[in-house]
């Protein structure tokens, strides 16, 4: 629990991501050792400055340690970079999480992913399709990954935990209350699937946060489907993500700012009454 416990609390200390944990550790070898360097020591990291440096050296290890108790004790769970059940397509990420968060479940199955994801106020149709696009996909084996935002992403879980299994990754911390029927549609989650973050399971949302989630919904999956967005939406953040990480993506053609520049930029494309799943099916699984 305290070699735990030290992990943990190392990765949750603000700026300390994968890419800097793995600085850290080819510099000290090991947690116990980062954790008792000094502030000039650990400046000699790359990407560790004085504020990052100072904030480990704040760490409370015994603080950590019994929000774990308290946290496992509440249904949440944690996986870490050894752990088996890591997600494999997340483990790949250059920037993957040092420390996941999650209520519910995690399958092998998982590996089967696609994200749907789109604006936060869609019209009547975007949403009827983001739902019925959910259903259809997990009906089919698939587990649909999307951030829980509203509109789009409600649509599309919403969709799912009637078809099979989804799972929302979040900007808040998994132990966060959410509004209204937000928290219905939580509980509904983790019964068919996983509410997952990487921040501390007690953080409210943030501007920094959502974006970095967006990159673990595109990275999570083996493909990305965009509703409906605008240029500078959230959704062509995911986008951008899954380009970089070589993940397809679909583009519904219903000329949104967002998706109409996807499409003209190699997405492939989506009718706006799209109904071909069998077809969406085989491709997919063609990845």
């Amino acid at each position: 629990m305290n070699a735990l416990a030290s992990l943990v609390a190392l990765c949750l200390t603000p700026g300390i991501g994968g890419v800097t944990l793995r600085a850290l550790l080819a510099r000290f070898g090991d947690v116990e050792t980062i954790l008792s360097a000094s502030v000039e020591e650990l400046q000699e990291t790359p990407g560790v400055g004085p504020r990052i440096a100072a904030a480990i050296q704040m760490i409370s290890v015994p603080q950590i340690a019994e929000a774990l108790q308290r946290w496992q004790q509440d249904g949440i769970q944690l996986l870490t970079w050894s752990h088996l059940d890591y997600p494999d397509r997340l483990h790949l990420l250059h920037d993957a999480p040092p420390v996941l968060f999650y209520r519910g479940t995690l399958l092998p199955d998982d590996d089967r992913a696609v994200g749907i994801v789109g604006t936060r106020s869609p019209t009547p149709q975007a949403r009827r399709l983001a739902e019925h696009m959910g259903f259809e996909l997990a009906k089919r084996g698939w587990t649909v990954v999307s951030g829980l935002a509203w509109g789009v992403d409600f649509a599309a879980h919403s969709g799912a935990v009637r078809g099979g299994r989804t799972i929302a990754i979040t900007g808040s911390g998994v132990h966060a209350p959410l509004p209204g029927s937000k928290q219905t549609l939580a509980a509904q989650i983790t019964g068919s699937g996983a509410i997952l973050a990487e921040v501390h399971p007690d953080a409210a949302p943030t501007r920094t946060a959502l974006v970095a989630r967006n990159r673990l919904i595109s990275g999570m999956s083996r493909a990305v489907i965009v509703i409906e967005a605008g240029e500078n939406s959230g959704s062509m953040y995911t986008a951008r993500f899954a380009y970089k990480q070589g993940r397809p993506i679909f583009s519904v053609d219903n000329g949104s700012a967002g998706n109409k520049k996807l499409l003209e930029n190699g997405a492939f494309p989506l009718t706006a009454d799209f109904s071909d799943w069998d077809g969406l099916h085989e491709h997919l699984n063609a990845l």
